[in-house]
C-alpha cells in the first residue's frame, strides 16, 4: 500500500505528463519554481496546501485526487478533464459571441430608429472582445497568452479611437504613441518571474 508521501509524487508528474506540460509551464502557473516543482515529483519536498489546492484546480482534479492511489481508483479522470476543458472553450465563445450579439443589436436599432450607420460598434467590439478573451484567459487560461491579449487590447482599443474621432481632428494619428510605451510595459511585465 503507498503511503501519501509516495503516492503524491507519482500522482503529480503523471498528471503533469498527462496534460503534455513541462515543470516549468506549472511552476510559471503556480509562481514557483521549476526545481520546486521537480523536488515535488521526486517526493524531496511537499508542496503547502494552498499550492497543492492550485495544483488540483490546474489538473482539474480534487485534492484528495491528488493523495489517491490512482490504481485503485475508478475515477475516470481523463473523461472529466476533456469534457471540463471543452466547458471552458464553450463558455468563453459564448461570452465572446455576447460582445457581437451586443453590436449587432445595437447597428440594428441605429438604423431601424436613429437612421444612422453605426459602423463604429464593430470596430469597438474587437477591443471588447480581447477584454473578454483577457478575462477568460486569466481565469482558466496560460500566462504567456495574458500579454499577447493584452497587447490586442491596447492597439485595438487606440484604433477604435482613432477611428471614431477621425472626422474631428487634425493629426490624430498621434493618439497611437501612446501604445508605444503601454507595449514596452506589457513586454517587460510579460518578462517578470515569480520566485517560489
Amino acid at each position: 500500500m503507498n503511503t501519501v508521501k509516495e503516492t503524491l509524487p507519482q500522482n503529480l508528474t503523471r498528471l503533469r505528463t498527462e496534460r503534455n506540460m513541462t515543470q516549468i509551464e506549472v511552476a510559471e502557473k503556480l509562481n514557483y519554481t521549476d526545481k520546486s516543482v521537480s523536488k515535488w515529483e521526486r517526493g524531496e519536498a511537499t508542496p503547502p496546501i494552498d499550492v497543492l489546492k492550485d495544483l488540483a484546480d490546474l489538473y482539474e482534479v480534487s485534492l484528495d485526487y491528488l493523495v489517491t492511489n490512482v490504481e485503485n481508483d475508478s475515477y475516470d479522470k481523463k473523461y472529466t478533464s476533456r469534457t471540463n476543458k471543452r466547458n471552458k472553450i464553450v463558455i468563453t465563445l459564448l461570452a465572446v459571441s455576447l460582445v457581437w450579439i451586443l453590436a449587432t443589436v445595437m447597428f440594428t436599432y441605429g438604423i431601424i430608429f436613429i437612421d444612422e450607420v453605426l459602423w463604429i460598434l464593430f470596430v469597438a467590439a474587437v477591443p471588447s472582445t480581447a477584454v473578454v478573451l483577457l478575462i477568460f484567459n486569466c481565469i482558466w487560461g496560460k500566462r504567456k497568452f495574458t500579454f499577447i491579449l493584452i497587447s490586442v487590447l491596447i492597439w485595438t482599443a487606440l484604433a477604435t479611437v482613432y477611428l471614431t474621432f477621425l472626422t474631428l481632428a487634425y493629426n490624430l494619428w498621434a493618439i497611437f504613441t501612446i501604445g508605444v510605451p503601454l507595449q514596452i510595459a506589457t513586454v517587460l511585465w510579460s518578462q517578470l518571474k515569480k520566485s517560489s
